[in-house]
């Protein structure tokens, strides 16, 4: 465990760095939503379709793999909403409660942290984790919200925020350039090495400047949020993917490991959107951030096990 500590170190250090730059008002509000557009719409663009390009779609979409992270998540997802309820939440509240729980840090930390320390083979499982999550929860959590709140929900603009995420997009493109057979000519090859490579600096300094603006407050639901991301979602995926159904060995560690990454930035975005527990969203994106610096080597460690 302490090589894979020692590993994560530098991935951790950049965040810190960047949550440095927040705080000593280097890195301003509008500065950091400034970089962290660039991330989110060129480097992190340019990464994802280069996996994806040189990736077989069988490798990526694998049923298996995609029921038991949905399984283990939505396990984890009913269970922080019935606490809420029974903590008399109101249902937007304790859906976005639940949303927090199982929506990790995957397109900003997990890509870049995951792949490096497991292996280019771990490409395609933490790909197909981003796009559930993207896909499938995001989507959920806004009908949810949106149907409890007005009692009907729009269709077309669902389908066009998830066609407009650039994420998605590249990871679309990267993959029907991988089933077509079209060659990646060398020019590109080196563009997209060239910028993709500025995404894992980029992105952590990103979080770390986030985290700074970021308040906390109403502690004792973030810890428990907190709790429910880091050790019971992994647990819950680990149950999934290693005795429910057939997965792949190593590709079930990749699943286990992005499961214990902390809550993803996005998730107050969303929570900030809809005006519903900001607060408690953006105390547990704080809290599991910084005690994930211990939890994903232990995690991490015990997967390649």
């Amino acid at each position: 465990m302490l090589a894979i500590f020692l590993k994560t170190i530098p991935f951790f250090a950049l965040i810190g760095l960047g949550w440095i730059a927040g705080r000593r008002r280097f890195m301003d509000a509008q500065a950091t939503a400034a970089l962290t557009r660039f991330v989110f719409y060129f480097p992190l663009p340019a990464m994802l379709f280069g996996f994806a390009a040189t990736l077989p779609v069988a490798d990526l979409f694998d049923p298996a793999f995609l029921a038991a992270y949905v399984l283990g998540s939505l396990a984890v997802w009913g269970l922080v909403l019935a606490v809420a309820r029974l903590r008399a939440l109101p249902g937007p509240e304790a859906a976005m409660e639940a949303h927090t729980a199982m929506t990790g840090n995957t397109g900003f930390l997990g890509v870049p942290m995951l792949v490096a320390l497991l292996g280019p083979q771990a490409a395609g499982p933490v790909l197909m984790v981003l796009t559930t999550d993207m896909v499938v929860f995001s989507v959920l959590i806004t009908v949810i919200i949106t149907a409890l709140r007005s009692g009907r929900v729009a269709v077309g603009p669902l389908v066009l925020g998830v066609l407009r995420n650039p994420l998605i997009m590249a990871m679309v493109l990267g993959l029907l350039w991988s089933e077509l057979g079209l060659p990646v000519p060398q020019p590109a090859r080196d563009f997209l090495s060239l910028l993709g490579g500025a995404a894992t600096p980029v992105a952590l300094f990103a979080i770390g400047a986030s985290l700074a603006n970021l308040e906390g407050s109403h502690f004792g639901p973030a810890l428990w949020l907190s709790f429910a991301k880091l050790v019971l979602h992994p647990l819950a995926v680990a149950v999934t993917a290693l005795w429910l159904f057939p997965v792949e060995r190593h590709a079930a560690g990749v699943m286990i490991a992005a499961a214990a990454l902390p809550v993803a930035g996005n998730v107050y975005i969303l929570a900030t959107y809809f005006g519903v527990a900001a607060h408690r969203v953006s105390t547990a994106i704080l809290i599991s951030t910084g005690v994930s610096i211990v939890t994903i080597p232990g995690v991490i460690a015990w997967v390649l096990q």
